[in-house]
Order: C-alpha cells, then sequence, then structure tokens
C-alpha cells in the first residue's frame, strides 16, 4: 500500500473510531468493507501509474474525501485546518476580511443561504438562493467550497467581482463588492413603537446568547417592564449555527419543558434538552417569532420549540427544513469532518426534516416586481442528497425582508398582533401564498 493510501485509511480509520465504534467494532468494519478498500486501492494506484499526467496524491485524496461525503447528505463535509479555522472563527463572532455571505455547495455551484445583515454582501443586493458562478475571473465549476470562500475573502478594502444566477430563468447578475472587516454582530435589539423589544437573531455563535440576555436587560430599563407589551423574536433568513445556543436561547423564554431532542442511527446516541428553572428572561410577556424561507436548523429548534410549547406565535411564511444536526469530529492535524450525525425533534415529537415549520399565521411580503420569483427559498426538499422525510416533505417560501420597516408586512402583523389585532385579519389571502 502507497504511503498516500495508508494516509487515506488512516484517516478513514480515525473517522470510524471518532464515530463512537470499539476497537472490535473497527475490526469488524473493516473486514466488511475489504473489497471495497482493495477496489479504491487499485483503482488509486492505476490512477498514479497510468495518467496522462502526474497527479497530485493529496488532491487524488482530498477528491477522495469530499466524493465520499458528498455522498451522504448536503452538509457533511470536510475541513482541513485552515477550514477549520474559518469554521471556529465564525462561529466565536470573530473578525476576519469578507463580504458577509453564508453559503453552501448545490450542483457545483455556491449558493447563497443568507447575506448577513449589515455586511458588503446584504448592502450590495445579494439574496438568499443566489447561485454564484464566477468570482473574479474564475468559474466556481470545479471549485470545492473551501476554496471558492478562499477566494471571496481576502483583505480589507479590496474588491472582488461575483457573478450571480438569480430565479427559475437564472438571469445573470454582475457585482463588484469591496471586503470589509466583517464582525458577525448575532443580536440585534432596539424598542419598537415604543412598547415591544424587538430582537433580531443573524446567526446562532457564541456570543448569540449573551446578546439576547442584555437585550432582555435593556427593555426593562427602556421602554420598562410595566410599559411592555411583548417581544418580537426575528429569525427570519437566520441560517442556524450552535445547538447550545438554540437550547438556551429558548429556555429564555421558556420556565419549562421540553426544548429539542436529537436521535441516531444507535439508540444510545439519543439526547434529550429541556428547560431549567430560573433561565427565564421574558416575564411571561407575549411573543410573536418571524420565520421564512431563510429561517432554517437552529432557528427551526427555537420556533418549532416555542410553538409547540404555546409560548410564541408563529407569523411568516414556511421555514427552510433543515431537521438534521452536524458534529463536528476532529481529525488531529489534518481537520475535522463536519458529519449529520442525527435528526432533531420539537418537543411534540416533530421532525421537520425536509418539511418545515408553518406559521401559525401566514403573511407573505409584498416583493418588488424584479425580484418576483427569484428570491424563493425550494428549502431542504430541493437539495441533492438530503436526507428523505418519508412522503411528508414540502417545499420552502420566500425569504424576502424589505429593508424599509414600513413596507415589511411580517414585522407590521407582529406588532398589530401584539397592539391587540386579531389573527384573522392579519392574514395574507390565499391567492398571496400560491407560490409556496
Amino acid at each position: 500500500m502507497t504511503k498516500s493510501l495508508s494516509y487515506l485509511a488512516a484517516g478513514v480509520a480515525a473517522g470510524v473510531m471518532l464515530a463512537g465504534l470499539s476497537e472490535g467494532a473497527l475490526q469488524a468494519a473493516a473486514a466488511i468493507g475489504g473489497d471495497q478498500l482493495a477496489l479504491f486501492s487499485d483503482v488509486f494506484n492505476k490512477v498514479r501509474d497510468n495518467y496522462a499526467e502526474k497527479p497530485d496524491d493529496d488532491k487524488l485524496i482530498k477528491g477522495a474525501i469530499d466524493g465520499m461525503l458528498a455522498s451522504l447528505d448536503p452538509h457533511s463535509t470536510y475541513f482541513d485546518s485552515k477550514a477549520l479555522e474559518d469554521f471556529q472563527t465564525s462561529m466565536k463572532g470573530e473578525e476576519f476580511g469578507g463580504l458577509g455571505l453564508e453559503v453552501m455547495m448545490e450542483g457545483g455551484l455556491v449558493k447563497v443561504v443568507s447575506p448577513i445583515d449589515d455586511t458588503p454582501a446584504a448592502r450590495a443586493g445579494l439574496l438568499s438562493g443566489d447561485l454564484v458562478t464566477r468570482i473574479d475571473d474564475t468559474p466556481v465549476k470545479g471549485l470545492t467550497l473551501k476554496e471558492a470562500v478562499d477566494k471571496m475573502r481576502g483583505p480589507a478594502k479590496s474588491s472582488v467581482r461575483l457573478t450571480v444566477e438569480r430565479g427559475a430563468n437564472k438571469d445573470l447578475k454582475e457585482y463588484t463588492i469591496v471586503r470589509e472587516i466583517i464582525h458577525v454582530q448575532s443580536v440585534r435589539s432596539h424598542v419598537e413603537d415604543g412598547d415591544i423589544g424587538y430582537i433580531r437573531i443573524t446567526q446562532f455563535n457564541q456570543e448569540a446568547y449573551d446578546g439576547v440576555r442584555k437585550a432582555f436587560d435593556h427593555f426593562r430599563s427602556d421602554p420598562g417592564s410595566s410599559k411592555l407589551k411583548g417581544y418580537i423574536l426575528d429569525l427570519r433568513n437566520n441560517p442556524g449555527g450552535l445547538l447550545n445556543q438554540a437550547v438556551e436561547i429558548t429556555n429564555s423564554f421558556v420556565d419549562s419543558g421540553p426544548i429539542v431532542s436529537t436521535r441516531g442511527r444507535n439508540a444510545d446516541q439519543e439526547q434529550h434538552y429541556s428547560a431549567r428553572p430560573g433561565v427565564n428572561l421574558s416575564q411571561g410577556k407575549p411573543l410573536v417569532v418571524l420565520i421564512n424561507g431563510g429561517s432554517a436548523s437552529a432557528s427551526e429548534i427555537v420556533s418549532g420549540a416555542l410553538q409547540d410549547l404555546k409560548r410564541g406565535t408563529l407569523i411568516g411564511t414556511r421555514s427552510f427544513g433543515k431537521g438534521s444536526v452536524q458534529t463536528i469530529l476532529p481529525l488531529g492535524e489534518n481537520g475535522a469532518l463536519k458529519l449529520t450525525t442525527a435528526r432533531y425533534y420539537t418537543p411534540s415529537g416533530r421532525s421537520i426534516q425536509a418539511k418545515g415549520i408553518d406559521p401559525d399565521i401566514v403573511v407573505v411580503e409584498n416583493i418588488p416586481d424584479d425580484l418576483k420569483g427569484k428570491v424563493s427559498s425550494l428549502g431542504e426538499a430541493s437539495l441533492f442528497g438530503h436526507l428523505k422525510n418519508g412522503t411528508e416533505e414540502e417545499k420552502g417560501s420566500d425569504a424576502y425582508v424589505p429593508p424599509e420597516k414600513d413596507r415589511d408586512t411580517q414585522l407590521q402583523a407582529a406588532i398589530n398582533l401584539l397592539h391587540g389585532a386579531k389573527p384573522e385579519t392579519l392574514k395574507s389571502p390565499p391567492a398571496a401564498v400560491s407560490s409556496q
């Protein structure tokens, strides 16, 4: 066996062990997969010996790993040491030079999950669902996600040109965007209409719960507990993040009860997360949660729990439907695997995988004519290789949030509900929901 192939086998063995197998189970797995590993070894060596040009062993191994993970689901991926560092930086809320995009790979192109609020990408007008086809003069096809992200990141004040496909007609748009130092401020809050505490969470990174706690501290003095009508928790276009942050933030609105459970392939992988007494910061005030087609993962854990526990009223459109949990499995100096290890379930036992969460009150935004049909998120169910959910799969919904507050029909509906409007007066007409 060649040195590179030995490296691959060691990496596979390390990944299996990290997934929780005993040494005996590891040996059994190796025996079962012997024929397949022999086939891989045969192909690998024939490529090395016969390809028209001498191939790079490291690239062959990396391509094999990427292909293996791509055959699983859209959310499992390999991080080399640099990619792992970038991911950890994002989750810690640390600064980096870039554009401010949450992205994933789809069909060989970079798909915008969500532009982050108040970043160059958001100000330039990139939208959820956009597909990046070129970065400067480099086609995205053929790049890994890491390679594409590396090309979009760079020193502050430098520029990058993105070519983007938008909508079903694949309209091409070109953006030249100047990079900035990005610090993901995961929570923004203010007093709305003089008596409502508005909290927007853009990402569930390590700073999210602290940001929510500080927002509650502020609302106790301004406008003051006696004047406060309730809260709006805005999770629109929030692509998710850390599970523990979703649990803590949900707990800040409830006194007791289950929040979320996760179930893996094996019975001993099942975990349950429940509210702890004495952590609720909301003083029982009414709560409205805003969701749309860009609300995914941790956003759906929070909104699903608050809906099941009858703690909040959900307004907006159907969420994305990412009901799986990814675990970071270290590979020492070789980076880590981000591997789908479980599905999660709401307190009532619902799996929202490839289905999403339907709001209690459906309210759609008035989309400008030039964006109609171009800002819809087809959701998890549209992703190639997604985990299936029987016959219950559903499409996503629009992921557009107007930049102007007075044109934001979902936000206005939330304000009106907290000010006493009847729910039935806030719903969008059925015809307006036909695109979901």
